[in-house]
């Protein structure tokens, strides 16, 4: 099993915001955006900020997947 984050991605363009802006929002650094794009793992504290600063639960910015595939965790077109 792997974590997709596919659904933050498409949340924030729903949300019409890029990475950039959740980064200020939730005060997270560059590196660990690069992790969530790539699907490695991050720490849950980074997480939790995530869903703090967008209002959501952790099941609305990520799923586990039998095998996530490289197009479930880019963030692409949303910079």
């Amino acid at each position: 099993m792997k974590i997709s984050y596919k659904k933050l991605w498409k949340l924030l363009i729903d949300r019409d915001m890029n990475r950039r802006d959740l980064s200020k929002l939730a005060n997270i650094s560059s590196s660990t955006l690069t992790k969530l794009a790539k699907c490695d793992s991050v720490n849950t504290d980074m997480l939790v900020r995530i869903c703090a600063a967008l209002k959501c639960e952790l099941w609305d910015i990520m799923e586990l997947t039998p095998d996530a595939s490289e197009n479930d965790c880019l963030g692409r077109g949303n910079e």
